[in-house]
């Protein structure tokens, strides 16, 4: 990861902009930049993973272009070769090099022509204008703010605007562009043409393609790549394509709580399987709840969902940062948002499915998407997730969903049809789905509610209804984060939208916790 900081206008001081732009210094500990532009101020932090050497630093500039981009640009060797064969120069190996002379031949049409995952902030010498856009997942992260003299403020993370813009900070749209004073939407990924057949044979054969080109690509790397294995279908699918692909074994990582660790057990049979070197972390409630204020200033949310399942990846990151030299992470996120979770098992029909995949994907960014980006950039690492690549995306979001809802006793049947064939142990491939902050120990989730329990009395909810504008907290535990979130970004709730919950509508899924275990169909997902 990168962190990229463009203030597009001076309504702030030198010194308050620098002190700011520094926050965020762990997505970039390599190098930095910051300096005053004649309208504002621009600086970069960068984890260098793509061209190595000091000249892939940023900003990139030609002329009175400059470009600053935190991302991985997909298949860019071509283009760029045939970019240098009509005449470009570069001076670097980074792949965010491009980005530039395709802006000078496409203008903003350039963004829907990219496959990557990256936040980028451009400034137009010849218009006096920036230019801004994310990818449409929004993998990378981006926001923005106002300045008090109401100029345009970006960064890579909310840490870096709230102390000099004025009012709300917010996430900038996924698949969207910001120009001329507007946000442009150039790509919507649950916008999709008619839906794929019903033939599941072809379909299936067309998830596994899709996923398998998804993960190669992901292993381009400079810098050493790793593997988060918690032993569920998606991370040990992504392990297994990648272990085929390697000609050496992949190193992959796993942790548990001491003592009830579900997933390592099957991390450990996967790894076997696939031949990876693997190495297990063990964590303890001691460790989770000294740990719980530092996720949540990183993670920059309240939500339940999202900080639980963050304890797990930020101490496994903290592992792999502190004891290897891994620099790159792959990750299982977003197949849930596209194949179902457990409580969509109770979609009443498949209209109702699609219509919860489509606002599940919309609202990644501030869920599990968010939760990867910052438990791994935190502790100076990249994330790269196969299952938002986005011609996968496109082609899952487009498959009729009377096929994909769960008519077979098993949720995710297709993707795990997909894969028949020994990639995988068929116990792993058609094991039940456990959610990451169930599957590390039950304990860890009822040690966070244990601890919320110590800090209220039975007059928590008078003290909620200071929230009650917003996400008012309906539990000791998410007051206990709500307090948390508020003491590092005060006033800046609406950033997220909602609690992360199952659909309530639903029979089946009122539940007040979002843990699978509160459904009926939990069944077999704990063991």
């Amino acid at each position: 990861m990168c962190s990229i900081f463009v203030l597009t206008g001076k309504s702030v001081s030198l010194q308050d902009a620098e002190r700011a732009f520094y926050k965020t210094l762990s997505r970039g500990p390599d190098l930095s930049r910051f300096y005053e532009t004649e309208d504002g101020f621009v600086g970069f932090h960068r984890l260098a993973i793509m061209g190595l050497s000091v000249s892939g630093m940023q900003p990139f500039v030609r002329g009175k272009n400059f470009c600053v981009c935190n991302g991985e640009l997909y298949g860019f060797r071509p283009v760029r070769k045939r970019l240098a064969l009509e005449g470009y120069r570069f001076d670097s190996e980074s792949d965010c090099e491009l980005l530039l002379p395709l802006y000078e031949r496409y203008g903003t049409d350039l963004f829907r022509r990219l496959d990557a995952e990256f936040a980028c902030v451009i400034y137009d010498g010849a218009k006096g204008e920036y230019i801004a856009a994310r990818d449409p997942i929004g993998i990378r992260p981006l926001y923005y703010g106002y300045l008090s003299g109401g100029e345009i403020a970006f960064a890579s993370e909310p840490k870096n605007l709230v102390s000099i813009c004025r009012g709300t900070v917010a996430p900038f749209p996924p698949g969207h562009y910001y120009a001329g004073g507007k946000f442009v939407c150039y790509r919507d990924m649950t916008e999709v043409s008619s839906g794929i057949g019903m033939e599941p044979g072809a379909v299936c054969r067309g998830i596994r393609a899709r996923l398998v080109a998804a993960v190669e690509k992901r292993l381009d790397s400079d810098a050493p790549v790793g593997f988060l294995l918690s032993g569920g279908l998606d991370s040990s699918l992504v392990c297994a394509i990648a272990a085929k692909r390697s000609v050496r074994p992949i190193r992959t990582f796993a942790i548990g709580m001491r003592g009830d660790a579900i997933d390592l057990r099957y991390a450990r049979e996967v790894a076997d399987y696939i031949g990876s070197e693997h190495t297990e972390v063990f964590m303890t409630e001691e460790d989770v709840i000294s740990s719980l204020e530092r996720v949540i200033e990183a993670l920059a949310t309240f939500d339940i969902t999202t900080i639980r399942a963050s304890m797990g990846m930020y101490l496994l990151c903290k592992y792999i940062h502190e004891q290897t030299d891994v620099r790159v992470l792959l990750t299982g996120e977003i197949s849930d948002e596209l194949f179902g979770y457990k409580y969509t098992d109770f979609a009443p029909s498949a209209e109702a499915f699609q219509a919860e995949a489509v606002k599940r994907i919309r609202e990644v960014h501030m869920y599990d998407v968010l939760r990867a980006d910052r438990c791994i950039s935190v502790n100076s690492l990249e994330a790269r997730v196969p299952f938002g690549d986005l011609a996968f995306v496109e082609y899952v979001m487009s498959i009729d969903p009377e096929l994909k809802l769960n008519r077979y006793g098993k949720g995710k049947y297709l993707l795990r049809r997909a894969f028949e064939g020994g990639l995988l142990p068929h116990d792993i491939l058609f094991r039940e789905k456990a959610a990451f902050s169930d599957a590390v120990g039950h304990s860890m989730a009822d040690a966070l509610k244990a601890y919320a329990e110590t800090r209220y009395d039975d007059r928590w909810r008078q003290r909620a209804e200071q929230y009650a504008d917003h996400c008012k907290p309906f539990t000791k535990e998410s007051l206990l984060y709500r307090e948390i979130f508020e003491k590092f970004y005060p006033g800046q709730a609406k950033m997220i939208s909602d609690f992360w919950m199952p659909n309530r509508s639903w029979k089946g899924c009122d539940v007040d916790d979002p843990s699978a275990r509160a459904l009926s169909n939990y069944g077999d997902s704990g063991k």
